[in-house]
């Protein structure tokens, strides 16, 4: 139906007799223009089947939801992370049959004898290609165990920071520094997820030894009440920090333990709030932070 459109398109302009006359018959002949109809449709069908995945993986992902408890983050993530992956696959089959068919139809290729060698050039691969098929399957299992997804923050074998992409074989990592780090999924083996299902909010203060624990305790879990109940917050917050336990007691200071449960990825930007407001009320309540001294060198 394209070639035939484009065909229509060229006897109306006589653009086909103006290209054979100046010695560029070839670039209208039946040959490209069967050619060019294939590569346009499967770019057409390309993005219909983009649409089509998008589409398919929220539905399936919204349903599945339905009947379990995950968070609109969590749903997110799963979304995006499935989406990249089974585009890759579309975009690598798409580009295939595009090869295939360019080098069938205008350079004669016959792809036959390879069709019928299929499997021992299967073997060969399998023996000379075995990294990239243990990251690829690596990669499937990542997925389906749902290990991490896109827009985790993870540790994984040395390097920290966001997934930004699981791709078919490899997970790219971006660091608090803007780093971006490539790991081969064949090598993954050991995995911290930092923000799947909850994080957790806990840091520790460092307060002057003659404190009252007990009214810093109270202040704690006061600031923690308050700080749950508004609105800019309450939807980041499971349950509210509070004063947990008391850590190293020195002779210069007594560590002070909070902790509280958060969304996943806002413990950082709840901890950062307690933080602020806790050094504003400890201020106003008169309550000392430890003097923690600094060593210092002596230049000869």
């Amino acid at each position: 139906m394209t070639d035939t459109l484009i065909k229509q398109l060229l006897n109306s302009s006589r653009f086909d007799e103006w290209m054979t006359e100046h010695g560029l018959g070839w670039l209208v002949s039946e040959r490209m223009v069967e050619t060019v109809s294939i590569v346009i449709g499967a770019v057409i069908v390309y993005y219909l089947g983009r649409i089509f995945i998008t589409w398919a993986i929220r539905y399936a992902i919204h349903s599945t939801a339905k009947h379990r408890s995950w968070h609109r983050k969590d749903i997110e993530k799963r979304e995006n992370t499935l989406t990249q992956l089974i585009r890759s696959f579309w975009r690598i089959t798409i580009i295939a049959y595009i090869a295939a068919m360019v080098a069938s139809k205008l350079f004669y290729f016959d792809l036959s004898p390879l069709f019928a060698s299929a499997g021992i050039i299967g073997v060969a691969l399998g023996f000379g290609a075995q990294s990239l098929v243990k990251d690829f399957l690596a990669g499937i299992f990542i997925i389906a165990e749902n290990q991490y997804r896109v827009g985790d923050v993870v540790d994984v074998m040395g390097a920290s920071g966001t997934v930004e992409r699981v791709g078919t074989r490899s997970t790219v990592l971006r660091d608090a520094d803007g780093n971006v780090h490539y790991l081969p999924n064949g090598t993954i083996q050991h995995v911290i997820n930092k923000t799947m299902g909850y994080s957790m909010s806990r840091f520790t203060l460092q307060l002057d030894p003659s404190t009252d624990i007990s009214r810093a305790a109270d202040i704690i879990n006061e600031t923690g009440q308050q700080l749950s109940k508004e609105k800019s917050w309450d939807k980041k917050i499971i349950e509210p920090p509070k004063f947990v336990s008391v850590g190293d007691i020195t002779g210069r200071s007594v560590e002070l333990i909070v902790a509280g449960k958060v969304q996943p990825s806002d413990q950082w930007a709840v901890t950062s709030e307690m933080r602020r407001r806790l050094l504003k009320e400890f201020e106003k309540q008169e309550i000392e932070l430890a003097v923690i001294p600094t060593a210092i060198t002596h230049k000869k």
